[in-house]
């Protein structure tokens, strides 16, 4: 089964987001990245293929919470930049409560995004991701 996996960050937040992808391209590329439309421009320019939403702040992160709520996302990575105000933050903890509501994985930050990628990769070392 191929994971389905959301990529979004705030605009401070972007550059972090498109290297962290790069970094981890062996584990991005097996995987359908659904991503918010800015977030999603900037890594599809990097080559990769991605399902894009509409822009946060346009309703790309209700879009992304449906989604969770609906199961058909298995893990969140949302790069937030927390000293920045952003007027769709109700959208963000939308989806936050979400991921906790509907048990979906939620990195917000590159750290904590990388050892969840790498605890997913030792656990299912062959990618045979459980339904």
């Amino acid at each position: 089964m191929k994971l389905n996996i959301a990529l979004i960050s705030h605009d401070g937040k972007k550059p972090e987001m498109v290297s962290f992808v790069a970094r981890n391209h062996a584990f991005l590329d097996d995987a359908t990245i659904y991503a918010t439309g800015t977030t999603g421009n900037k890594i599809e320019k990097e080559g990769y293929k991605v399902e894009k939403l509409l822009s946060g702040p346009l309703g790309g992160d209700a879009q992304i919470a449906a989604l969770v709520a609906t199961e058909q996302i298995d893990l969140v990575i949302f790069f937030r930049d927390p000293l920045d105000k952003h007027p769709h933050e109700p959208d963000v903890q939308m989806l936050m409560r979400q991921c906790d509501v509907h048990n979906v994985p939620l990195a917000t930050n590159p750290k904590a995004a990388y050892y969840l990628l790498k605890g997913i990769k030792s656990v299912f070392p062959e990618g045979d991701y459980p339904e």
